[in-house]
Formats: structure tokens, sequence, C-alpha cells
């Protein structure tokens, strides 16, 4: 079972602070909606929501994140008061949703936004945004697999010059195992702690260089 880096309890502010941070940044503050969640993500706030951090999940509200990107990204304070729309935007169900479907998927905002731009994701609010958020999940999945073809696994075996069954000979995982993880069929990210440790040992690499993160 995958650990998440946070507990569901908190999934729901979650969603809203990073709604309310696009909603801002995008109609507010008049920013680019990918331009602002890149700089969302080199100014640090995305990796203090990855890793759980209370202040960021569920400590401030989307204008206190938004500005602290901002400050972050040496872009100063704007000057445009706080506004939170209580009729909720494409750009907020955006990021209500992103924030989701990283919690649930335990990926990095960098690689779910290299594969999937929000302008791509704004795109299907018509068709998503009163559907089961696990509707969006599966998308998003079927999206990320399109662009990543060869997963982590697969390629650290290739630039190690190993097959499979040589492979599995030096780490005494399954030889079944790492051709089900090497295609996707199932998730390295739910398998056994153990079993990507002596993966990356016989592969001389550490264990989150397997993950898909």
């Amino acid at each position: 079972m995958m650990m998440r880096a946070y507990d569901e309890d908190y999934v729901t502010y979650a969603q809203r602070i990073l709604g309310d941070m696009l909603d801002f940044a995008v109609n507010t503050l008049e920013f680019d909606a990918d331009e602002f969640f890149t700089m969302f993500q080199i100014s640090g706030m995305a990796y203090q929501f990855e890793r759980g951090n209370p202040s960021y999940v569920a400590g401030k509200t989307g204008c206190e994140l938004a500005r602290e990107v901002l400050r972050e990204s040496g872009l100063g304070e704007p000057e445009k008061p706080d506004v939170m729309y209580l009729d909720k935007s494409p750009e907020y169900w955006a990021g209500w949703a992103l924030a989701f479907y990283q919690w649930y998927t335990g990926r990095t905002f960098k690689r779910i936004h290299r594969a999937v731009s929000i302008d791509t994701i704004l795109c299907m609010y018509a068709a998503l945004h009163e559907a089961d958020i696990m509707k969006f999940v599966s998308v998003m999945d079927e999206k990320l697999q399109e662009y990543y073809t060869e997963t982590n696994l697969r390629r650290l075996r290739g630039f190690a010059g190993m097959s499979q069954e040589e492979l599995a000979e030096r780490s005494g995982v399954s030889l079944a195992e790492i051709q089900l993880w090497e295609t996707g069929v199932k998730d390295i990210q739910k398998a056994r702690a153990g079993s990507v440790w002596r993966l990356a040992r016989a592969l001389s690499c550490t264990c989150e260089d397997l993950l898909e993160l």
C-alpha cells in the first residue's frame, strides 16, 4: 500500500488552497496559468505541498500561498487585495483537482505538469468538473502514460546493460514482477519497499530513482 505524504483529512483543505491560489493568480493578478504554476514549482511551494507541510496544505489561504510564490520568485508583493470567489472558476477546479491527483498518486507537481499543462486541464473542465474526482485521476493517468513511454525501471536497466533476466537474478526480485513494473501494468510505487531496495542495489541507484515521481 502506498504511503501518502499527508492524511486524507487534510486533502479537502489542500484542494481548496491550491484551487484558490490558481484562481487568484489568474483571475485577479492576471498571470498565465501555466506560467504561474511553473513559478509555484520553482519557488519551493510545490515541494511543501508534496511533503505535506501542514502550514501549506492546511494553514494558509490560496491568496497567501500565491503571494508567497511571488515573493519567493522575486516578483514582490502584488498591490491587489485578496479575493476568493464564491463562484468557482475553471482555474479553481484545475488547482482543486491537481491537489487531489498529486496527493493520491504521490507524483511530483513537476512530473505531472511536464506531461499535462494547466491549459490542457482547463480544457477538461466542461466534461469533468461535475464528475467523480476518480474520473479525473483516470484521465490524468492515461495522459501521463502516453507522455512517459518508458518507466524509470526499464530506462535504468537499459543504462546498466542488463537484461530483465539478469536483473532478476542479481536482485532476487522475480522476473514476472520486473516485467509488470517495466510495462506499467503494476505500479512500482505500490511495490514492497524491500523489492524496490533490492532492485536499486542491483542497478546502483537510489530507490527514489526507480519510483515514478
